[in-house]
């Protein structure tokens, strides 16, 4: 026999638990040099710049 809750949770107990369980959506930014959404302190996948700045070199399949 496994261990078993010695007491009963309240709801509100169980809900402050999961407070911070919450899931939160990246930070999204517009590329300054293509005008397409990013995530913020990130290289744009689309164009590889960064900052305004050409970081990497991009395929354009």
């Amino acid at each position: 026999m496994g261990p078993l809750p010695k007491r009963k949770v309240s709801k509100s107990r169980r809900n402050r638990r999961r407070a911070h369980d919450a899931l939160t959506l990246n930070h999204l930014v517009v590329c300054e040099s293509c005008g397409e959404y990013h995530i913020a302190h990130h290289v744009c996948p689309k164009c590889g710049s960064y900052n305004g700045k050409d970081v990497i070199e991009v395929d354009e399949d």
